[in-house]
């Protein structure tokens, strides 16, 4: 069927009209920013000023020897949950692995899935193909976050403690008759209140702090933490210009708590959480620091940078919508000498 010359010019320019640019791109830039608002709603609390605000740990139990403790060290009964991209989770495998644990505390790995929704078991474990039906196994009336790591009790059937901080403290101290390395103390008494002193302002400030950087909603609780993160930093570099490690000479819980944020930096807080000012591998004390910590024996076979890339690139679709993972960097890089023990009086006996 034929049209008029006149029908077919009128057909031609109706095929031909589009949305001016500038409506599309407003249309599209308020679609995109109202959806990414719902996202980061459900991904990251915040406050009134758009910080970022991290939900306490719920289950908070310890395993120890006093009378009547429900949690008695033993060999074989407590499982490490734990996801190999978190660093949360990663402090713990580091500190089992440098205290020796892992013919006593058994490991169990989970990886985030988008589609889930959260952490799925590589394995079915317990009954459980859902990290959040363990929690819910444990406490059916739980409403909390579904987190790594965890500390299972095989059991009671029970999560023991879902906070890495505590964790770390237990594994180091509770543990001790059937490690390999007993002897090791990363929290001494003599050293307590430093530690504690660098664990809080690390984790405000550096490993809470790239997380507040990254999941920030507006521009002023940005450049608020940005300029926190950055402060530590410096300070812990000056730090470390005369003592190989936070505290002196030997390597302590503070050393974790740092070194699985600093493991992290260049790869992902540097580009994908906009911690741009500076990578650790350029500073002058930090970088050689993260190579120190990284060659003791046992930690870097807790390192795994692919999974680190796949778990944050590939599932915080509200910071990476393309979700396209970086080819880089060759972690070989983290092999390289550090001359840290020039820096220390005497060899670190890890």
């Amino acid at each position: 069927m034929s049209h008029s010359p006149a029908l077919d010019k009128k057909i031609k320019t109706k095929k031909g009209k589009s949305l001016p640019p500038k409506l599309i791109i407003k249309l599209g830039k308020f679609v995109w920013t109202t959806l990414w608002h719902m996202m980061m709603s459900k991904l990251a609390p915040r406050n009134k000023s758009g910080e970022y605000i991290r939900p306490s740990s719920e289950f908070r139990n310890s395993v120890g020897t006093d009378q009547g403790n429900v949690y008695q060290p033993a060999v074989g009964r407590y499982n490490l949950i734990a996801g190999l991209g978190c660093p949360w989770a990663h402090r713990t495998l580091v500190v089992r692995s440098l205290k020796g644990l892992e013919q006593a505390i058994s490991l169990t790995i989970v990886s985030p899935s988008p589609i889930e929704g959260g952490w799925v078991f590589n394995q079915e474990y317990e009954g459980c193909r859902l990290l959040a039906e363990l929690y819910e196994l444990a406490e059916p009336s739980y409403g909390g976050r579904f987190t790594v790591p965890v500390l299972w009790d095989s059991q009671t059937k029970t999560i023991v403690n879902n906070e890495s901080a505590e964790i770390i403290v237990m594994l180091n101290s509770q543990f001790n008759e059937f490690a390999k390395n007993p002897t090791l103390d990363l929290y001494p008494q003599e050293l307590k209140e430093k530690i504690d002193q660098w664990n809080e302002k690390i984790y405000a400030s550096v490993n809470n702090g790239v997380y507040r950087c990254g999941f920030a909603q507006t521009q002023e609780a940005y450049n608020k933490v940005y300029q926190e993160l950055f402060t530590t930093l410096d300070e812990i570099d000056t730090a470390l210009n005369t003592s190989r490690y936070l505290c002196g000479d030997t390597v302590t819980l503070a050393d974790v708590r740092l070194f699985t944020t600093l493991f992290r930096f260049d790869t992902v807080y540097y580009g994908l959480f906009k911690c741009n000012r500076k990578r650790i591998h350029d500073y002058q004390n930090l970088g050689p620091y993260l190579r120190d910590l990284y060659q003791l024996k046992g930690v870097a076979d807790t390192c795994d940078l692919e999974s680190v890339k796949r778990d944050y690139y590939g599932n915080l679709f509200p910071l990476n919508p393309g979700g396209i993972i970086p080819s880089g960097p060759d972690p070989m890089f983290l092999q390289q000498p550090h001359s840290r023990d020039k820096i220390s009086k005497q060899a670190n006996p890890v």
